[in-house]
């Protein structure tokens, strides 16, 4: 069965719609895994501007860490700096313009260990000396979930991370220095990360592929509960004003559609079509001055191609008006990033 390529997402082609409509591409990774089994072991510059170049007119990026590159040396809290010192490479080379109009990693979003507490501090500075012009904040994943067949992805593997004091005092630190956390959890989690986002309300937060919806493994055939759940989530974190949303992610095959193994790559409108109640309740509880279209690429590249996701994101938002698209496909992202500032 296909699976994920270049050579298979070029079964489906369709023109680019509105291309002249310009986008801040908030969350995509940069990373060459040479032992990993991954569908995209190697994804840098060239591939991003390949993608980025397919059609849409993707002005910026913001980079989202992905535990590549770091040091294999030093203390083990500073090794992520390495991730950073790699992509600030990468983003001088795309301002360059040798590789498109886009400017690729216009922002920078790299790791510390927030469980730290304040001793975060010099973590976060020696982040800011590597990238001092495109370092805003960091993400530190807590995904966990009590079935063992849920993929824990989290980068330090602890239960209720966000409510201990510990994780508190480090974000406290993030928001002191004016930087930002991207939120990555599962749904059931989402009570937690209002709450989170309530004791610490000056730090911004945005939360990652929309509240983290699981639809697959204990969570398959289970939609009207899960949904319902997600949806409280959803609304209960929405309700802080220093969290943002990212509209996407939802081409992981966790979310539970079978896009990635068909034989011909999904097209735009019914993608539109299936991802149209779930970004639409988001907006909804959001709002657009809030939310924000991301690729998540190279991870969704697995269920369709970048031209086609951003073609379905249009479609889909063709209800909203011109400002509030700007602010879904732009300005928002622009604004929370500090790009161009």
């Amino acid at each position: 069965m296909p699976f994920g390529g270049n050579d298979w997402l070029a079964l489906t082609q369709e023109p680019t719609l509105e291309p002249e409509l310009p986008i801040c591409d908030p969350h995509h990774h940069f990373w060459d895994f040479r032992t990993a089994r991954i569908p995209y072991q190697r994804y840098l510059l060239h591939e991003l501007a390949a993608d980025i170049g397919s059609g849409h007119n993707v002005r910026s990026t913001v980079f989202i860490e992905a535990r590549a590159m770091y040091r294999v040396d030093g203390p083990e809290e500073m090794r992520p700096v390495g991730e950073v010192e790699f992509v600030q490479g990468l983003a001088a080379a795309s301002a360059s313009g040798l590789y498109g109009p886009g400017r690729a990693a216009a922002a920078i979003v790299g790791h510390a260990n927030l469980n730290l507490d304040a001793r975060v501090a010099p973590v976060l500075e020696a982040l800011q000396a590597a990238s001092p012009n495109r370092f805003r904040g960091i993400r530190h994943s807590v995904t966990w979930d009590p079935h063992p067949e849920v993929e824990n992805t989290a980068a330090h593997k602890i239960q209720g991370q966000l409510g201990t004091d510990q994780f508190r005092a480090g974000a406290r630190v993030l928001a002191k220095m004016g930087l930002s956390l991207e939120g990555w959890l599962y749904f059931p989690q989402l009570p937690e990360l209002a709450a989170f986002a309530k004791a610490v309300p000056d730090l911004t937060i945005i939360l990652n592929h929309i509240g983290g919806l699981l639809r697959v493994g204990p969570y398959a055939g289970r939609d009207a509960e899960v949904l319902s759940q997600w949806r409280s989530g959803i609304a209960a974190v929405a309700a802080c004003p220093n969290v943002y949303m990212k509209l996407g992610g939802i081409g992981m095959p966790r979310t539970g559609f079978d896009w990635h193994e068909r034989t011909t790559p999904i097209g735009s409108e019914e993608l539109a079509a299936s991802m149209a109640p779930l970004i639409t309740y988001c907006i909804e509880q959001f709002g657009p001055s809030r939310c924000m279209f991301e690729s998540n690429f190279p991870v969704d590249k697995v269920s369709f191609s970048y031209n086609v996701m951003y073609n379905a994101f249009k479609r889909l938002s063709k209800g909203y008006s011109a400002s509030e698209r700007a602010a879904m496909f732009h300005d928002t992202a622009a604004r929370v990033y500090r790009i161009g500032a």
